[in-house]
């Protein structure tokens, strides 16, 4: 079966062609995601990414076609429906709210007990963004008849069919009991409870493509469009049927989310950017993350290789670098980032390896928090950075497997047109032994871990 994976990611939109039985991408559209500036506050070019998604649908299904239509999405968004339209923006994440909201805000959510979800900053927390906008603009929220979580927005105006699901809702919102299964006192105090569309598992098949998209893509007939799923448990997906718990799922992108498969969801600290997120069978998972692609860009500007004179340079000197580059959140959320030990500055080459090895010490960091045991499977981006790679896996000590693919999420989002109760082997290799980092690389771990605890009190 082929399915279109609709992809929207913080940084990238894609659109991909993926053969779910051998899984494996066939053809794959990209674009940059915008965040608009104009409106009542910043927020996503959804018109445009429709726009893109329908002219990459049409090209790609004359090019290779496709049997049905999954998607998968970031977190920590949602969408106010009317009838037909947006009743507002779909508000950006990262925008901050006026100290006074805030405050308001914190008197009403739950507590960690109750969600497993920590207070994060701005809209992180979609709890957050739902009070801010019915505070601020609240003449327009009481027009809102549908509230849907983000990867289902894109299924509604495939469909015409409201829903939320299960992973999107655990997924730091404060809307949901993990635990439970249902949504938390939040959803009440909002006074949203009928408001919310109907919760969905991340397989279902929601409807069929209208005919109106189905003529405007060039199908001979409308296809399936399944319900969609939050972007990291989209990764977590294909391995929950071929690995045994205890094992860690490392899902990269614009952030890191570590998945600790059979973990320890009673010693998670909400101070640390620890929770719970939801698998797409519904099941807590002790999780924790860090803004790891963004830091990566941030620090490289997309420069820089691993050359075995800068690994040397940079492992004998010592040469550290501390969080947060993005700070506010992970796992040392008050940290001030530094480079510690350069004496002069750091070259494209240096500062790659440099970052390199921060992030897997900050991954490192994410895996204790959720005392993670067993093998970890790194997925996205950072599962071709083989720097990145080693010094994890000689950091924890274990086995760390790199998924191969542009993408792990437009994968898992198409084993949903399979049915989760498919075996989904992920045809995983264990990764060739490296030996680009030298014998001090311990001691260079040790001294980090010393110097990041005690800058973190």
């Amino acid at each position: 079966m082929k399915v279109a994976v609709l992809d929207v990611g913080k940084t990238n939109v894609k659109a991909v062609i993926v053969d779910a039985d051998e899984r494996r991408e066939v053809a794959a559209r990209t674009r940059p995601n915008r965040v608009l500036t104009d409106g009542p506050y910043p927020h996503f070019d959804v018109d445009g990414i429709f726009a893109f998604f329908m002219q990459s649908l049409k090209e790609l299904n004359a090019e290779c076609g496709f049997d049905a239509i999954s998607i998968t999405a970031h977190g920590a968004s949602g969408a106010l429906l009317g009838k037909d339209a947006l009743v507002m923006p779909v508000l950006d994440y990262e925008f901050g709210y006026p100290p006074e909201i805030d405050a308001t805000y914190d008197a009403i959510r739950p507590p960690f007990s109750e969600t497993f979800s920590p207070r994060l900053p701005g809209g992180l927390n979609l709890g957050a963004q739902l009070h801010y906008q019915k505070t601020a603009f609240p003449q327009a929220f009481e027009t809102t008849r549908t509230i849907v979580t983000y990867p289902q927005y894109w299924a509604w105006r495939l469909t015409g069919i409201a829903a939320t699901e299960v992973t999107s809702l655990g997924c730091h919102t404060d809307l949901w009991r993990p635990q439970q299964g249902s949504f938390s006192s939040l959803v009440e105090r909002l006074g949203i409870a009928d408001k919310l569309a109907p919760v969905q598992k991340p397989s279902d098949r929601l409807g069929d493509v209208t005919e109106d998209i189905a003529g405007t893509i060039g199908l001979a007939r409308p296809v399936p469009v399944y319900c969609g799923i939050h972007d990291s448990n989209a990764s977590l997906l294909p391995h929950l049927g071929q690995h045994q718990a205890p094992f860690a799922v490392v899902s990269t992108g614009t952030w890191v989310v570590i998945f600790a498969v059979g973990g320890d969801l009673d010693h998670l600290d909400p101070t640390r950017d620890t929770l719970a997120n939801v698998d797409a069978l519904g099941r807590a998972v002790p999780s924790a993350r860090f803004m790891g692609g963004r830091e990566f860009e941030l620090l490289t500007k997309g420069q820089g290789t691993a050359t075995p004179d800068a690994i040397r340079r940079i492992v004998d000197e010592r040469i550290l670098l501390t969080p947060g580059v993005v700070p506010g959140c992970g796992p040392f959320p008050a940290a001030r980032h530094r480079v510690v030990n350069a004496s002069n500055d750091l070259n494209p080459d240096e500062t790659y390896v440099a970052a390199s090895l921060y992030a897997a010490l900050m991954t490192k960091a994410c895996l204790d928090l959720t005392r993670a045991a067993g093998l970890v499977i790194v997925e996205g981006p950072f599962a071709r950075n083989a720097l990145y790679v080693e010094a994890l896996s000689k950091a924890v000590g274990r086995a760390v497997i790199p998924v191969s693919g542009s993408t792990g999420t437009s994968i898992g989002a198409a084993l949903l047109a399979l049915g989760t109760s498919d075996p989904l082997a992920a045809r995983e290799q264990p990764a060739p032994v490296l030996n680009q980092l030298p014998a001090a690389f311990h001691e260079y771990c040790a001294e980090w871990g010393l110097l990041v605890e005690k800058d973190a009190v």
